[in-house]
């Protein structure tokens, strides 16, 4: 929260093709259409699948100055290397919310940071799906935050995956349902 009202600073992190910038665009869009204030910048390396991703999101009720944030509110770490690089600059009382899947030690952090362990892969497999791991990430972050409502992000699915990916929907929609009632 500002003075001013609610922001938000969301970085999501992990290696190329685990559908990093995907969850970043959702997000985004979720918010957007929620009528928030909303910056999105995506980062990836030049080899991109396998190589390091992350893409920031910053959701505001006042318009963003930057897009650029240094202490995150919150984090969603799809895997080890990005948990090192990341962990380290999330705010004192922020949220971190990471892929038990691949990231066997919960970190040594703050005793005031929200911490949310949760195996995506595995749930994904289970779901049919390993490629919706990020939608079970984001389901999760959505009951964790309680910015907004699960349907509200599932209703933005199609604005987000290109229309070939549009077949993905219902398993991603499970997938995001799923991530939202881990307890």
């Amino acid at each position: 929260m500002t003075d001013n009202g609610f922001y938000e600073g969301v970085i999501i992190a992990g290696f190329g093709g685990q559908g990093i910038i995907l969850a970043g665009r959702l997000l985004a869009q979720t918010a957007m259409r929620a009528g928030k204030e909303v910056t999105y910048m995506p980062a990836y390396g030049a080899e991109v699948r396998g190589g390091t991703s992350n893409c920031t999101v910053v959701i505001s009720e006042e318009p963003i100055a930057s897009p650029v944030i240094s202490k995150p509110n919150s984090l969603i770490i799809m895997n080890k290397a990005s948990l090192e690089k990341f962990a380290p600059r999330l705010k004192k009382s922020g949220l971190l919310i990471y892929n038990s899947s691949l990231i066997d030690e919960a970190p040594d952090l703050d005793k005031k940071i929200d911490i949310l362990a949760i195996p995506v892969d595995d749930i994904a497999v289970e779901l049919g799906s390993q490629r919706s791991a990020n939608m079970v990430a984001v389901g999760a972050y959505l009951k964790k935050r309680k910015l907004f409502d699960v349907n509200a992000a599932v209703s933005c699915l199609s604005d987000v995956l290109a229309e070939r990916y549009h077949k993905t929907i219902p398993v991603n929609t499970k997938a995001l349902l799923a991530g939202y009632e881990f307890e």
